[in-house]
């Protein structure tokens, strides 16, 4: 069965605000075993959301609708929706109580302006929305069921998975497929080679198709297939799964689609270990990721950014002669770094990053893009030197950093994929 997006409103048309609805919407029809064919965005024009709806209910099986059901003049949704249908718009009673409802908890006093939005399509089912002023609508145009929700995230969100759905999943009864989807996390590979190494999967597992997303600096390679037998869609994904991660390698860091740093923690805890680290070009970057892992207090312990010469001495202990003799980009005093942190703070592993993001600073030796990287483990301390082709900033320090992690994944645990 098919499903259609449309998002509507002139700031999301104009680039002022960025559409999240979209993926969301679609991700959640997905997964209730609907086929999402089109994503459309339109703008505050009645003439147009009214040629678009009417075109989505000759082609699609459901759709979701967001936006445009505020108070204001150009919130156009519900009459929109009710020309498409050939209704008048009309008072609903429900709608007016679950927005009286909304104001009565806060103790305000609703506008005129705020009935507006009980105005509803004739025959269209009120949609409550417990966390916002804008209910919701059902409506059936031709043969498509349209459900139509406010544009804010949080409230769609919530309406998406408490109304939308289960009503999704009633209408479609025993027609519902299971889809399944699995995301395989990769860095250090390209996507291009990416999809050459892949490209034999259809042939492989006719079932499974895959789709393949980049997110600077990594890669996801994501598996879906769908039917009705879960037991044997399971068996098939599974077994895809296992042949993606055969194709990749070690590049492969996740088959459940989690993050580096969440991998990187997963294996901390697993060894009873803990990290410290000390950056220089990353300025703080992976000590932000690893911190955004809930529970990271049970295996980080400590984190500096050396950045100047003296900070690097005065912290964590680089000698001057090192310094002198390579300078601050350099394997030799990344690994000082490395041991150095991992000293004043007792931790298990020490991980330490000094580089050139550019885009100026660069050597005919030390070019921008260069990352020198130390590792101190319970049983050696190593040091690394890539380089990397970008020119941008923002890059670098993220490529640096992940490459960073990543050398720490590799020792924690080789061959690995959690």
């Amino acid at each position: 069965m098919f499903a259609e997006i449309l998002i509507t409103g002139q700031e999301i048309i104009a680039g002022d605000i960025v559409d999240s609805n979209s993926a969301q919407v679609a991700q959640m029809l997905t997964e209730v075993g609907l086929k999402v064919t089109r994503h459309h965005c339109v703008g505050d024009d009645i003439k147009s959301l009214i040629g678009v709806i009417k075109e989505i209910s000759m082609r699609a099986d459901f759709a979701v609708v967001t936006g445009g059901l505020g108070p204001t003049q150009d919130d156009i949704t519900a009459e929109a929706a009710a020309r498409s249908a050939g209704m008048d718009l009309i008072l609903d009673k429900s709608a007016l109580m679950s927005i009286e409802a909304y104001f009565k908890a806060r103790k305000r006093s609703i506008s005129d302006s705020n009935k507006k939005q009980a105005m509803l399509p004739a025959g269209a089912e009120c949609l409550d929305n417990p966390i916002g002023t804008a209910p919701g609508f059902y409506l059936k145009i031709e043969a498509c069921s349209f459900f139509f929700l406010p544009g804010v995230p949080f409230e769609m969100r919530a309406m998406l998975s408490d109304a939308v759905i289960p009503k999704i999943r009633d209408i479609m009864g025993s027609r519902e497929q299971v889809n399944l989807t699995k995301t395989i996390s990769i860095f250090g590979q390209a996507e291009a080679e990416i999809g050459e190494k892949l490209s034999g999967l259809s042939r492989q597992f006719p079932e499974v198709y895959v789709g393949i997303r980049a997110k600077f600096p990594e890669i996801y390679a994501k598996l879906y297939c769908h039917g009705k037998d879960r037991v044997r869609l399971e068996q098939r994904i599974e077994k895809a799964s296992g042949w993606v991660l055969k194709q990749i390698g070690d590049n492969a860091f996740s088959s459940s689609g989690k993050s580096m740093e969440a991998v990187i923690g997963k294996l901390l805890a697993r060894k009873k270990a803990t990290l410290a680290v000390a950056e220089s070009c990353t300025g703080g970057l992976i000590s932000h990721w690893l911190t955004n892992i809930p529970g990271s207090s049970d295996f980080f312990l400590f984190a500096g950014v050396t950045y100047s010469n003296n900070a690097k001495m005065d912290v964590i202990g680089v000698s001057s002669e090192i310094l002198n003799q390579y300078g601050a980009v350099h394997e030799e005093t990344a690994k000082q770094m490395a041991t150095g942190v991992k000293r004043v703070s007792g931790a298990t592993y020490g991980l330490s990053t000094s580089g050139i993001a550019g885009p100026s600073g660069g050597t005919e030796d030390k070019p921008v893009g260069t990352v020198c990287i130390g590792l101190a483990t319970p049983y050696a301390v190593k040091g690394f030197r890539f380089f990397f082709p970008f020119n941008r900033r923002s890059r670098n320090k993220k490529i640096f950093a992940m490459t960073a992690l990543d050398l720490l994944r590799k020792d924690l645990l080789s061959e690995s994929v959690v």
